[in-house]
């Protein structure tokens, strides 16, 4: 048996945002009726991605949690937030016109960064269940999160259960 449901997020301008996703999927897993199987959570967003993590409980003054502050940190080391032209190869003048062409400007094409931490970190997580409930350990929590910093938008997450 195959069930799929799919829910809105708004996502924040200028900072990654991060959505706690576990209460959808664990409704989504009981919705569907499946007792044994698996749920995939995922995004068809190329500037998210799906992961699982534990709660750290402490916020910064960003409003991230510490852990996913950290997170944002090392991947901002890896992969710098898009700040200067040149800086990444990435919008060339064809994917510029694109995005003109679909209603978006010069700046909110700019978020090769977004592109290249989902590329890395992966836009989906795989959760077993067995008799009716996630299997992901006492700690952990499923998140969605977009990378995109050039606007607020919304979003989709998608929650596939497989199963019987």
């Amino acid at each position: 048996m195959v069930y799929r449901e799919e829910f809105q997020l708004v996502s924040n301008l200028g900072i990654p945002t991060f959505h706690n996703v576990t209460e959808l999927a664990k409704t989504t897993v009981k919705n569907s009726g499946i007792r044994n199987g698996i749920v995939v959570v995922y995004s068809h967003h190329t500037t998210c991605c799906v992961i699982i993590d534990e709660c750290a409980f402490d916020m910064t003054t960003t409003g991230l949690e510490t852990l996913q502050a950290d997170f944002v940190d090392v991947l901002e080391k890896l992969i710098p937030t898009f700040h200067t032209d040149g800086m990444y190869q990435h919008p060339g003048p064809k994917a510029l016109k694109f995005g003109e062409e679909h209603d978006e400007d010069a700046i909110t094409c700019r978020n090769t960064d977004a592109h290249l931490r989902s590329a890395l970190v992966g836009r989906s997580e795989t959760v077993v269940i067995i008799d009716g409930k996630l299997d992901m350990g006492e700690f952990g929590f499923i998140y969605f999160i977009d990378f995109d910093q050039t606007r607020a938008r919304k979003r989709t997450v998608q929650i596939q259960v497989i199963g019987e």
